[in-house]
């Protein structure tokens, strides 16, 4: 099955989070919080008021309660409105 977002909607598949630290410490599994950062899997065609401006794979970061969780094939998605993502992270 395939996701097809409508409108300004966005379908983001969340990253893991890391379970250490840079320095070395394990994170235990219940205080992990889950990342804000997405991969964009699907994006919409937009609306007359609205521009698209993410695309397909890239790495953004998204307001922590927003979208809807579904789990479509055993796999995890958010669907959210473009206006939920905050920026996109670019690589140098």
């Amino acid at each position: 099955m395939k996701l097809v977002p409508l409108g300004d909607r966005v379908v983001l598949k969340q990253l893991v989070a890391e379970e250490t630290t840079k320095s070395g410490i394990v994170l235990p599994g219940q205080n992990k919080e889950k990342p804000q950062q997405a991969k964009v899997v699907a994006v919409g065609p937009g609306t007359e008021d609205v521009k698209m401006e993410v695309k397909v794979n890239d790495e953004v970061i998204f307001s922590k309660y927003s979208g809807t969780e579904v789990k479509l094939d055993d796999e995890e998605y958010i669907i959210c409105k473009q206006s939920d993502i905050l920026a996109v992270i670019k690589n140098k």
